[in-house]
């Protein structure tokens, strides 16, 4: 079927991603902590910060409700849910669950221009860590994930994790490729488990990544204060994004 190209089709395809953009944005605040547990989110700012309306606003809080980011109080508003270091080890154990049953899915499909593929991406992701390009990192980090998930050919498994990576901001992705000791060594040992078609390996590797993962996020945001007593003041973050 072909896929329609219209202004309107592309208006409706705009009006779609339009709450996810937000979502990413308010996850951002909550995960940077500048906006803090126990806090009500004001629409109006957040609307004005992104650029867009109330209605994808309120889309997006209530998307964010459904993942536990937020709470919805009646005649109070949204108000942000408290987000443990526990929270975040469990969302990194759901991803290498995930990803370390694509990867070893992939290491018994995997081609030889797949492989290649993935042998370019590293080469260009340790170029991007040596420039200290954060942005660059994020990118060829995703793009090495997304060819050993098509390699799986597990579509819909792949899709269930790309809903639980998204509960953290891209940001913190790329600070894992950059600073993470063990990434480098663990990509050569993916690679040689891949081409070798070791799947047990290659599930072992993966999840050993993320849980690793989960430990440079939680320092993060120890360092950025999410869970300490001595943040800014209410009316300094978030651009006013809270009540």
């Amino acid at each position: 079927m072909a896929v329609s190209t219209t202004p309107a089709a592309r208006v409706r395809a705009r009006r779609t991603q339009l709450p996810d953009e937000v979502a990413g944005y308010v996850r951002e605040q909550i995960m940077s902590g500048a906006v803090r547990p126990g806090e009500f989110i004001r629409m109006e700012p957040i609307a004005e910060a992104v650029g867009v309306s109330i209605t994808p606003v309120r889309e997006a809080l209530l998307m964010l409700s459904s993942e536990g980011f937020v709470t919805l109080v009646p005649r109070r508003g949204f108000q942000v849910a408290e987000f443990t270091r526990q929270d975040i080890r469990d969302l990194f154990w759901a991803q290498g669950q995930l990803a370390g049953e694509l990867a070893a899915r992939a290491s018994k499909k995997i081609t030889r221009e797949q492989m290649e593929q993935l042998r370019q991406l590293d080469r260009e992701a340790q170029e991007a860590i040596a420039h200290g390009d954060v942005a660059e990192i994020g990118e060829l980090g995703h793009a090495f994930h997304r060819v050993i998930n098509r390699a799986a050919d597990s579509d819909r498994l792949a899709r269930l994790l790309a809903s639980v990576v998204k509960h953290l901001p891209n940001h913190f992705y790329a600070s894992i490729e950059a600073h993470v000791a063990s990434v480098r060594e663990q990509h050569a040992e993916l690679l040689a488990a891949l081409e070798k078609h070791q799947s047990a390996k290659a599930r072992k590797i993966m999840e050993a990544h993320l849980a690793a993962s989960a430990d440079h996020v939680i320092a993060l945001l120890e360092e950025r204060g999410l869970w300490g007593d001595d943040g800014a003041a209410a009316g300094d973050r978030a651009d006013g994004v809270t009540a």
